[in-house]
């Protein structure tokens, strides 16, 4: 079609071109992968690093004698907090997923017990408040009774990136300690390291 003038033809461009990214922006394709496929698309921290570091650190945490010489000590299991785990890097990191897989599987060793967290008990203590006023007294959990840790699990997440031209090289280093709570000793730590090389075509005009 011919359009004259030019000024006719501009709307009618820009109209197919809105269209034709509209449908575009339509087309979506989803895959499902298996939970264990590793998968780094940016090089930055993903749920697969978080399973290397679970990994090594449970099985770090099952290895070292801690847990039987406190058992020993304390004549039944140590009971263990866990504290915050500090993100010192400037990624958003969710290191709730690796403690939360430590924490089952110290659990399902049958060597330790753990209470829940700071912000846990603030809720816990806030419901057994309304009961006091309005559960019966058969079924009110009186405040006063928890568990106090022998223990408390933290530690911290940096990371560094060196980058050249089209090269960058991410390194996370993940630090745990477990610390007793009434020495301050240190009980346990474990260190896990990864790094990754990340590689970008240079754009050419």
């Amino acid at each position: 079609m011919l359009c004259r003038p030019y000024s006719l033809c501009a709307p009618l461009i820009a109209l197919s071109l809105t269209s034709a990214c509209f449908m575009s922006s339509q087309s979506v394709q989803v895959d499902r992968l298996d939970a264990d496929t590793a998968t780094d698309l940016s090089g930055r921290w993903n749920d697969t690093d978080a399973r290397l570091v679970a990994d090594q650190m449970i099985r770090d945490a099952l290895a070292h004698p801690w847990s039987d010489e406190a058992q020993a000590r304390l004549q039944r299991r140590p009971v263990v907090v866990v504290q915050a785990i500090r993100n010192r890097s400037l990624e958003h990191i969710d290191t709730s997923i690796f403690i939360q897989q430590l924490q089952r599987a110290l659990l399902d060793s049958g060597r330790v017990d753990f209470v829940a967290s700071a912000a846990e008990r603030q809720e816990l203590r806030e419901e057994r408040r309304d009961q006091d006023l309005n559960a019966s007294d058969e079924t009110r959990k009186e405040m006063g009774s928890e568990i106090g840790a022998d223990y408390a699990l933290g530690g911290e997440i940096s990371a560094t990136l060196d980058r050249q031209k089209g090269t960058s090289i991410m390194s996370y280093q993940v630090t745990l300690k477990l610390i007793d709570l009434a020495t301050n000793r240190i009980a346990w730590t474990s260190l896990k390291k990864i790094k990754k090389r990340v590689q970008r075509a240079e754009m050419t005009w």
